[in-house]
């Protein structure tokens, strides 16, 4: 199927699954997220339902990040069955997803680098732990991540009211940010944006794991456990990175393999915007003693989520 862009004057070649294909490919989709989310959702249930989690700032950021994890399955999947089922959507309506996704996706780095540095703070300065470490400074932080995550697409949503046509946002596209704010400026803009933010939270990382490294051998125990947790944090800022390049990967995968550009693009995208939301509650739900202690109580239900994963598979596979 073939497309033109009347602004741009290009056509361009439009692949498309054979329905047996797009069914199985969203079914895989939806049942991921929903998985995922239910596992998040359960974390983030369990906070609410007991003081100990959202008197601590620690958890409070925590819940943050799975909270953030929620939006962006959420969204990734309303995207992926959106675009099977109608291919392009609505030029505003695709402004508006991307207003929620793009800060969303901003959030979590910055979240890892907050919590690393609560860690080193933690160690190296437990006196003073509880004065600079609150909740309402928790809060605050929190707000202030989506402040700038939310600045940085309101620049490319004002810079695209100011130079396309009317006709633009009442057109249709298939919904990815470079599709929506087309000039050649804004992904300058973003490169030098992200580059300066994953530096900033990269040395971050750095310096809190060797100062919490070389803490006082009294707080040993604490320390090795503080400096597990930002290595962890490490992990999980790799994974956020590829988000970066998601892009760039599928590219460079067509190049070599051009007859597998649907499988890449779907394989590629389970991989770097799906399964990494698993981290979160991998890492802190079950590493954590207060959280497997009131997630005990839970274990049933996702027990029940577990067998409804494989049975949906098994149901695929027979088919």
């Amino acid at each position: 199927m073939n497309f033109s862009n009347a602004d741009r004057n290009v056509t361009a070649v439009v692949y498309r699954d054979s329905l047996n294909i797009a069914i199985i490919k969203n079914v895989i989709t939806v049942v991921l997220c929903i998985s995922i989310s239910f596992i998040n959702g359960v974390l983030v249930h369990t906070f609410r339902k007991h003081q100990v989690f959202y008197m601590n700032p620690r958890y409070i950021l925590y819940i943050h990040l799975v909270i953030n994890d929620i939006i962006l399955l959420t969204l990734f999947t309303l995207i992926q069955v959106l675009s099977y089922i109608v291919f392009t959507l609505n030029v505003s309506f695709c402004i508006f997803l991307l207003m929620i996704s793009i800060p969303a996706t901003l959030n979590n780095p910055v979240t890892l680098a907050v919590m690393a540095v609560e860690c080193y703070i933690a160690i190296c300065f437990p006196l003073r732990h509880t004065q600079i470490c609150t909740v309402k400074k928790a809060y605050v932080v929190i707000g202030l991540t989506w402040v700038v995550g939310t600045m940085s697409i309101l620049t490319d949503l004002f810079f695209t009211l100011a130079t396309e046509s009317l006709e633009f946002l009442h057109s249709r596209v298939f919904c990815l940010s470079k599709n929506v704010f087309r000039h050649p400026s804004r992904a300058e803009k973003n490169n030098i944006s992200n580059i300066v933010l994953m530096v900033i939270v990269w040395i971050t990382l750095f310096y809190t794991y060797f100062r919490i490294l070389f803490a006082a051998k009294a707080a040993a125990a604490d320390a090795k456990k503080a400096r597990n947790t930002v290595l962890l944090h490490g992990f999980q800022l790799i994974l956020c990175m590829l988000t970066y390049v998601s892009g760039l990967t599928i590219e460079g995968l067509t190049y070599l393999f051009p007859r597998g550009i649907l499988a890449i693009r779907f394989t590629v995208s389970i991989l770097i915007h799906v399964l990494p939301r698993l981290i979160s509650p991998v890492i802190y739900g079950l590493r954590d003693k207060t959280f497997r202690k009131y997630l005990q109580r839970y274990r049933h239900m996702l027990i029940d989520v577990n067998i409804t994963f494989q049975t949906a598979f098994s149901n695929m596979n027979n088919e």
